[in-house]
């Protein structure tokens, strides 16, 4: 791996933050320097909470780059979707700043993490849609699913959607917490890892186990 990569998910509260923080710590165990960063965050004033939860799971104290804010170049307060955050703000999102900081980070580590907000459709302006950005950018994409009721459906609308968008899917981190119907969580997983393997031979697939955090 080398250079940026998006992590986007199927849906909202999907374990993106988790599975982005866990494989950065995984990468970095197997000697590829990386680093995470936050598209846009909201819900925010002057952190990104999702950068701090990434530097817990990674076990490691924020970076000095967390402290200049290049990992979270964009924060809104109120915790809704990109474009309406910026809109209750007053602003308009300045998305070259994103560009711009995964540039900077890329002269510093072997791989970026860019996470997103929400899934591929969520927009960052009433006219752009992150996948917008993704297919702009050319950026490989790390997917985000899990056994939960519905996944399989989601996980093949968005894959097709990066299909129709020519994006590369590198990769599919499957979630498997919280737990949830046993059975239906090793059929979607079975499911899933079958249909990659007929359509999407070199994509790869990980499975994210239980973090602990720290109390």
């Amino acid at each position: 791996m080398k250079g940026t990569f998006f992590i986007t998910g199927i849906d909202t509260n999907i374990g993106k933050s988790y599975a982005t923080g866990w494989l950065a710590r995984e990468l970095n165990r197997d000697g590829i320097k990386t680093i995470t960063q936050k598209m846009i965050q909201t819900g925010n004033v002057g952190h990104s909470e999702d950068i701090d939860l990434h530097r817990v799971i990674m076990g490691i104290p924020p970076t000095d780059e967390d402290r200049e804010q290049i990992t979270f170049p964009i924060v809104y307060s109120y915790p809704a979707s990109p474009h309406l955050a910026a809109e209750i703000d007053h602003q308009t999102i300045p998305v070259e700043k994103i560009t711009k900081s995964s540039r900077i980070l890329e002269c510093r580590y072997d791989v970026v993490l860019l996470e997103g907000a929400g899934g591929l459709m969520v927009p960052i302006t009433r006219n752009y849609l992150t996948i917008d950005y993704i297919a702009e950018h050319k950026l490989p994409t790390i997917l985000v699913t899990s056994g939960r009721l519905g996944s399989i459906n989601h996980t093949l609308l968005s894959i097709e959607a990066l299909v129709r968008r020519e994006i590369p899917l590198y990769g599919i981190i499957y979630n498997t917490y919280p737990k949830s119907d046993e059975l239906i969580d090793h059929d979607t997983e079975e499911y899933l890892r079958t249909y990659l393997a007929q359509k999407f031979p070199e994509t790869r697939f990980w499975v994210l186990p239980e973090i602990s955090l720290p109390r």
